[in-house]
């Protein structure tokens, strides 16, 4: 389905497909038992619904950071990715899920902000000071675990729930808290590099031959949040809201105007304006990140496209599914 210039979503039958799987912004099929095709529709998604307008070129935006970041850390950790054939699509090799995302924070924002300024001084474990304002860096770099849930919100847990859980044994948690700072180390540092701050993001791991696999997205402005490194501390130091690159201002928005997910609540109307005001962040981020503007693809004829890139890319690929 195309709505406004976008990839709302879709509805493919591959050779050898096995399975599909509708998630918030992505349609997942599963090819034979091994490989996964990965598509990045426009859709957007906050606080666990998916919001009633697609937003053109965003699905084009994650697929390209996450790919960039995903061949950025192969020396840290291996990941799912095999090919990117399309500007909307990820080809990669199935592994068994974790149930955990692993959310890294070095900056009080967001949720943490959130439970912080209600009073709470304990977030999944981390003890916070007293003292903070909202965007201040934390001492050190946190890691705030939530558990995956299939529908509703994730739910926050600490390590020592998780080991009591007995999702994964301590020596594989140990492993993938590790491997987490790693990636967060990777990523700050490449976003540092193009001035910018990797304020905090979220991680997801699975297992493929019992070794641990980097999955999904990372870095892109769905699972992460960035500032501009130039006006922090100023900003900062004046108690102005910070200039970021992520999905949180339309979580803002959407508080702003009576919205959180909650049980009775409506979703408020997505004007033009504000469509394009989130397309453009998306494309802002793009080119901060990767020096260049994005190429906009063209939504002509995209079904067809994307289903031929992905018909040859599987050809190449018959011998793994």
């Amino acid at each position: 389905m195309i709505q406004a210039n976008s990839l709302t979503a879709s509805n493919f039958f591959f050779p050898n497909q096995s399975n599909f799987y509708r998630g918030k912004v992505r349609d997942v099929y599963s090819i034979g038992s091994n490989l996964l095709v990965m598509i990045a529709c426009d859709r957007i998604s906050a606080f666990d619904h998916v919001l009633p307008r697609s937003i053109p070129y965003k699905g084009q935006v994650l697929n390209a950071i996450a790919g960039f970041f995903l061949d950025k850390t192969r020396d840290i950790v291996p990941n799912w990715k095999i090919s990117t054939p399309d500007p909307h699509v990820t080809i990669g090799r199935r592994c068994e899920p974790i149930p955990i995302e692993f959310v890294l924070r070095k900056y009080l924002t967001g949720h943490a902000w959130r439970t912080y300024r209600e009073g709470g001084r304990m977030l999944c474990g981390n003890k916070l000071p007293e003292g903070l304002k909202e965007n201040d860096p934390l001492p050190n770099c946190i890691i705030t675990p939530s558990t995956k849930a299939h529908s509703g919100h994730d739910v926050d847990t600490s390590y020592i729930e998780i080991l009591e859980s007995g999702i994964v044994p301590q020596v594989t948690l140990d492993a993938l808290y590790e491997t987490s700072y790693a990636l967060f180390e990777r990523g700050s540092q490449i976003s540092h590099d193009r001035g910018l701050i990797l304020v905090d993001t979220k991680y997801e791991f699975g297992l493929k031959n019992d070794s641990i696999v980097l999955i999904d997205e990372i870095h892109t402005p769905d699972s992460s949040r960035f500032f501009y490194l130039d006006t922090y501390d100023e900003l900062q130091q004046q108690g102005l809201s910070q200039r970021q690159l992520s999905k949180e201002f339309v979580r803002e928005w959407l508080i702003k105007n009576g919205f959180q997910g909650k049980e009775g609540e409506v979703i408020p109307l997505m004007t033009d304006e504000f469509v394009d005001n989130i397309s453009n962040r998306y494309e802002e981020l793009f080119l901060a990140m990767t020096g260049s503007p994005l190429k906009r693809r063209s939504y002509e004829n995209i079904f067809e496209q994307i289903e031929n890139n992905i018909n040859n890319e599987l050809i190449k690929h018959s011998d793994e599914q």
